[in-house]
């Protein structure tokens, strides 16, 4: 797996100040994409263990931060290897928040329980889904790009019927 893009800190992929984590590969290729260069998988650098453990050293040493999201590309893309580093944080902070972002819906991931997919949406706290659409862009809108893609509170989600968006916390 690569990753084309590291941020120890940021507000714009998640409540509160996140680490994000860009995972290179993307096959949906959205027109209007901000970020067609991810789509590749070869983009940007090898994630080894020795980069893991940099970005794992530097999260568990800021103690501001919320959280950590996933993006890319579609990390789904890469569901294994992204559960194996999701393990490798989880040794070191154990009830870390994850959030992730993939142009496949929640229906579509839930679609194939005990896929990799299923095993790394099981991850996280909340998903934000749904391809980008051009004609639906909405730049106002919190942490997504057009009007389709939804905030879902993945654990309340999945012990239930029905998909539950996500609320932000009370300030």
């Amino acid at each position: 797996m690569n990753i084309c893009g590291y941020y120890p800190e940021s507000i714009n992929e998640g409540e509160g100040l996140r680490a994000v984590l860009f995972l290179s590969g993307c096959r949906h290729r959205c027109p209007g994409c901000f970020n067609p260069e991810t789509w590749n998988f070869n983009y940007g650098e090898v994630f080894t263990l020795a980069r893991q453990d940099e970005i794992i050293a530097e999260i568990a040493a800021n103690p501001l931060l919320d959280g950590l999201t996933l993006a890319g590309g579609d990390p789904f893309f890469s569901a294994m290897e992204a559960v194996e580093f999701i393990h490798r944080l989880r040794a070191t902070l154990p009830a870390f928040p994850i959030w992730i972002y993939s142009g496949y819906t929640y229906e579509e991931l839930t679609a194939l329980p005990d896929s990799p997919e299923w095993t790394l949406l099981l991850q996280c706290q909340v998903l934000i889904d749904g391809r980008f659409v051009e004609e639906l862009k909405d730049t106002t809108l919190p942490y997504r790009g057009s009007t389709n893609q939804r905030i879902i509170d993945v654990p309340a989600s999945i012990t239930g019927p029905e998909v539950i968006l996500w609320q932000p916390s009370a300030l």
